[in-house]
């Protein structure tokens, strides 16, 4: 069998399966969408708002090469018009997620909304019962705004208990079957989970490198896909 292996904390040793979202401190800076797209969505235009962590925040990256930006340039070519608000705060929880996506809503007016949060409770050891309910809220928030939802999920290594990695994981197709919604169940896969994953991954060993990015969106861009259309 073949084993994979990721780092899960600047200081922790490498172990098997899977990963999680990073967890910087939050940043004010990094939720604030460009001036471009801030409102963009005005009537008649589809317009997708990405609520992440720093998996989405293009952390360490250079601007432009995160895995939202290359879904701005896919859009351009497979879907024209369509406005991306990239709204994800480094070290964001789903509590933070939450408590700022109804001003999201009504400032950006989204028809399409994307979470992608959750890594960083299990970081931080929050309880799992309680990033089911933010996520869900959130869920059912984005759709009461007339907004569709796509949930991405994460996924935790082994070393964190295989109980707990499974409850995990399930956690994201719990909220995405009982409201109905689409989901990409890891969206990190092929990048934390291939033969040698370190290559892909920043000297903190959490970040995604730059290369990592396109496979992520290839991980999105399926389900976001369907939604659009």
């Amino acid at each position: 069998m073949r084993r994979h292996f990721i780092v899960i904390a600047v200081t922790a040793p490498i172990v098997g399966t899977c990963a999680v979202a990073a967890a910087p401190t939050p940043s004010a800076s990094s939720a604030k969408p460009s001036a471009a797209r801030s409102g963009a969505a005005v009537s008649g235009r589809r317009s997708i708002l990405i609520v992440g962590d720093s998996l989405s925040a293009e952390y360490g990256l250079r601007r432009g090469t995160g895995w939202v930006a290359l879904l701005e340039k896919r859009l351009a070519i497979e879907a024209p018009g369509v406005v991306v608000v990239n709204a994800s705060i480094s070290g964001d929880t789903t509590s933070g997620g939450r408590s700022r996506l109804g001003a999201l809503l009504v400032l950006h007016k989204p028809t399409h909304v994307v979470v992608e949060l959750g890594g960083n409770d299990a970081l931080r050891g929050l309880p799992l019962q309680m990033t089911e309910l933010n996520l869900t809220a959130m869920v059912q928030a984005a759709r009461k705004a007339g907004a569709r939802v796509l949930l991405v999920g994460m996924q935790m290594p082994p070393n964190y208990g295989t109980q707990y990695a499974a409850q995990f994981a399930e956690a994201f197709v719990k909220v995405a079957r009982s409201n109905q919604t689409a989901l990409v169940p890891f969206l990190l896969k092929g990048v934390a989970d291939g033969a040698d994953p370190t290559k892909l991954f920043q000297s903190d060993r959490i970040h995604p490198r730059e290369e990592a990015h396109p496979i992520m969106l290839d991980n999105v861009w399926p389900e976001l896909r369907k939604l659009l259309k």
